[in-house]
């Protein structure tokens, strides 16, 4: 089966997770790393997890009423059956769940990612090859870097300026790809003036001379 790649908004959102080991303490970093708001539950909880900023915890054994107002859960409690178990609560609650290593209990996977500011590339193989997936990772770390999210946020700062500009969005395209080529070619965020008067050139250009451009 191959799974729908989606990026959801996390920010301030309840996250379950239920399970207290190493592998639960992964899926907390990842969870932390877009902003969600973790809360942790299970009989012992290990001193790496504790120590993680910004989380709730709580030693005791998993309750329904957990799931309570969360956007998702993890099931990472190392039994199967218990896993199982808090997947079929979590479906009857409309509520996503990804039970570790349990494929079939699974309503979304935890993929391969590289984040760069804004910049986020993620990968996966359906859960059939995790080394496939760290390989692609591994290769596009060598292209994203944190340059990469700083063109990002500064494309994202003029688009207004861009929009205002600009009569079509074939207009708004070439900007948008020559402050991009210039700025990877030179590895340096482009000054205003410089966006100025690239803005300028294609501003000037009819709406029709665009888009025959663009379709080429």
């Amino acid at each position: 089966m191959s799974y729908f790649p989606m990026f959801i908004d996390l920010g301030g959102r309840k996250c379950l997770v239920i399970g207290g080991g190493k592998v639960a303490s992964r899926k907390i970093r990842v969870l932390k790393d877009f902003g969600a708001d973790v809360f942790v539950v299970a009989p012992d909880i290990i001193d790496e997890i504790k120590e993680i900023p910004h989380i709730q915890w709580e030693e005791r054994e998993f309750q329904e009423k957990d799931l309570e107002a969360a956007t998702l859960a993890v099931a990472a409690t190392g039994d199967s059956n218990l896993n199982h178990k808090i997947s079929i609560l979590c479906q009857n609650m409309n509520i996503p769940v990804n039970a570790v290593d349990q494929i079939e209990d699974c309503d979304f996977i935890f993929p391969s990612y590289v984040k760069c500011g804004e910049v986020t590339g993620a990968f996966t193989s359906g859960g059939q090859s995790p080394v496939i997936t760290q390989y692609l990772k591994q290769q596009t770390q060598t292209y994203l870097t944190e340059f990469i999210g700083e063109l990002a946020e500064s494309l994202g700062d003029i688009r207004p300026v861009v929009k205002k500009r600009t009569k079509s969005e074939g207009q708004r395209k070439k900007i948008y790809q020559e402050i991009l080529q210039k700025g990877l070619e030179e590895v340096r965020l482009l000054k205003m003036e410089e966006i100025d008067k690239i803005i300028e050139k294609y501003s000037q250009e009819s709406e029709e001379e665009t888009w025959t451009e663009q379709g080429d």
